[in-house]
């Protein structure tokens, strides 16, 4: 999953070579090579030069243990992020077109329902063309039941019908497909908000969830998304998706360590089973496997 960072990364931790100025360019470089955002890279590197100079090192072999050590404990994401998997709950997804949002919903379900999960569907991008077919074809595969309406109905109606169906089925969870349009962020704004409104009247005692969607193969413009989402929404979680081979990998790093959002779960193909939830300990150590 971080092959691309680990082979960059691969020249620069030589045993007897001496962690010098030149050589934190180099890690900069490279970070910011992967995907990680120069902010990002910044803290990063600080951070290891302080604990370095702590314990008085001054070897790459030594600072690379501290940067592993670092990047751990700044990624790890701990069983307590996924209690909504276990508790009767709302989750509601959002991420612009073309990032893989309704596919990592319909992965997401599967990965539930396989959890013993009786889970219902609410297609509520009702302005995007084919969105509501999409997810209909999702609820299908997956076999579960799948809520909406016509294209450009009110998205708030349309998760006003899949709670009462939620309620009166007594599922587990209910998987919203919100909009992305962050064009008009004001819009997305008040379209959330009502659909937030909904949720507090209508299960206020739900345990919620807000994850956003992002295409890990596109870098900064996908850091850009998150950030404004997290702006106008009460994002609690992010989806990589497309995580594979072509995606470079840094980006999941610069999304913990300067927007403090855990990743908890990555897409790593095209099959119904290739969401996974997110292994901190896999992804740092694909990072240095070399």
């Amino acid at each position: 999953m971080a092959n691309f960072f680990s082979k960059i990364l691969n020249n620069l931790f030589q045993s007897d070579r001496v962690a010098d100025e030149e050589f934190y360019e180099e890690l900069e470089e490279a970070m910011i090579q992967s995907d990680v955002s120069y902010p990002s890279c910044m803290r990063i590197i600080d951070a290891v030069k302080r604990e370095a100079d702590r314990k008085g090192v001054n070897l790459t072999k030594d600072v690379q243990k501290i940067l592993k050590d670092y990047l751990l404990d700044t990624m790890s994401v701990d069983e307590d992020y996924y209690n909504f998997e276990k508790e009767k709950s709302i989750i509601s997804v959002i991420g612009v077109n073309g990032v893989g949002k309704t596919t990592s919903i319909g992965k997401l379900a599967y990965h539930l329902k396989k959890k013993g999960k009786k889970v219902i569907l609410a297609a509520a991008d009702t302005f995007r063309a084919g969105a509501i077919e999409q997810l209909v074809e999702w609820g299908n595969r997956v076999g579960v039941d799948c809520i909406h309406q016509k294209e450009g109905s009110d998205p708030a109606a349309v998760v006003f019908d899949a709670l009462q169906s939620f309620k009166a089925k007594n599922a587990d969870v209910l998987i919203i497909d919100t909009a992305g349009r962050l064009h008009n962020k004001k819009n997305l704004m008040e379209e959330l908000g009502k659909i937030n409104r909904i949720i507090d009247r209508e299960f206020a005692e739900g345990y919620r969830e807000t994850l956003v969607v992002l295409d890990a193969t596109t870098g900064q413009n996908a850091m850009s998304q998150a950030k404004m989402f997290k702006d106008c929404s009460q994002v609690t979680g992010v989806v990589l998706s497309k995580m594979d081979s072509t995606a470079k990998g840094g980006m999941a790093i610069s999304i913990q360590a300067e927007l403090g959002l855990p990743v908890k779960y990555v897409g790593e193909g095209e099959k119904i089973e290739d969401l996974k939830r997110f292994d901190a300990k896999k992804y740092v150590e694909d990072i240095f496997a070399f």
